[in-house]
């Protein structure tokens, strides 16, 4: 049986103390009044979960796009909780970590898990280190983001189980979780899914859909998401992919990004993946045109102007490598800190 949201599991735990829905109002209340950033997000999510209503507005990331309010059911973030639980075998009272901010899904969705699944939930301020972890303690489960990875490698064993999100794992970190004792995996979501809907083990090609989605691709060879319990509507993504069956795809790259050279259709994420552990700046590839090409492969790099050795190319293929680099002092950003390529785009052309 489905739990209700409005019901909370008894063996449920913040910070190590058990809360009942009225514990949870006494919490968010003094959170807001009293409590770090972090801690008042927390305090303002709580109060819109226990409210009358039957859903709770979001905010997209805006990686793609201006950011936009959407409306979700939290019967629909439920069921996500359920589904994330059974695919990763979660249990009552069994630990976690919540390290991301309560103002995005990731880190909502993180809190819905403890309080349906009866989770023993550990909070500790965001940042994009984990240098906020207690050394001495164990977690079945948390949720972090490529960055906090990378900057935390020596403290991912005190986890047994680790999803990253939020961008894509690339090679080199892959190439790094690999040696760690954790059970690793990527995911695949946004915030109309409700946080993830598929997952693979570092190291695998193909994502795994969790047990509610049935997924096809559209004439653009784009990932079509079918999950009733979440969504009422089928969810139509820009995000091309190669579909293995219906439980199973291969991401290849976002259908708004790709670039086609002189008739060649390359995808700028696989370009990058290869590039990000030569070059220390933040960076990306973008394509712009071209009297010849029709649109040419370009290198954006942060930063001052500096000099580029040719041989950090040698990696790619012959259609892959960059025909120009571009500096900029600074990216545009989204809220979410991540590089909002439209955007810096536009300063590039202005």
């Amino acid at each position: 049986m489905i739990p209700n949201y409005k019901n909370i599991h008894n063996r449920f735990k913040i910070n190590g103390v058990h809360l009942d829905k009225e514990a949870l109002f006494q919490l968010a209340y003094s959170s807001i009044k009293e409590g770090e950033v972090y801690e008042k997000e927390l305090g303002e999510f709580l109060l819109d979960w226990l409210d009358d209503k039957e859903t709770i507005q979001l905010t997209t990331s805006g990686t793609t796009g201006t950011p936009k309010i959407i409306t979700i059911k939290k019967e629909a973030m439920v069921h996500s909780a359920i589904a994330t639980g059974n695919f990763f075998d979660l249990h009552p009272q069994d630990k976690a970590l919540l390290c991301l901010s309560a103002r995005y899904i990731a880190g909502k969705m993180m809190i819905v898990r403890a309080m349906m699944l009866g989770l023993e939930l550990d909070l500790i301020a965001p940042s994009s280190h984990l240098d906020y972890l207690l050394s001495h303690k164990i977690y079945d489960f948390v949720a972090i983001v490529p960055l906090q990875a990378e900057n935390s490698l020596d403290k991912l064993n005190q986890f047994k189980k680790i999803i990253i999100g939020g961008a894509k794992v690339s090679d080199d970190l892959a190439l790094k979780l690999r040696d760690l004792n954790a059970k690793i995996y990527e995911t695949y979501g946004m915030t109309e899914t409700i946080t993830h809907i598929a997952a693979k083990r570092i190291g695998e090609t193909y994502f795994n859909t969790l047990e509610h989605v049935i997924i096809t691709s559209d004439d653009r060879n784009c990932l079509v998401i079918d999950a009733p319990s979440i969504s009422d509507e089928k969810i139509v993504t820009n995000d091309i992919v190669e579909i293995h069956n219906v439980k199973q795809f291969k991401w290849l790259g976002r259908y708004d990004n790709v670039i086609n050279s002189g008739g060649v259709k390359l995808f700028p994420e696989q370009i990058e993946t290869k590039l990000v552990s030569k070059i220390p700046n933040r960076f990306f590839i973008t394509g712009l045109p071209d009297a010849v090409l029709g649109t040419k492969v370009v290198l954006v790099i942060e930063g001052k102007e500096q000099k580029i050795a040719p041989s950090i190319f040698d990696i790619l293929d012959k259609f892959e490598k960059p025909k120009d680099i571009l500096f900029l002092t600074e990216f545009v950003e989204t809220e979410t800190k991540k590089i909002n390529r439209i955007q810096t785009l536009k300063n590039i052309k202005a």
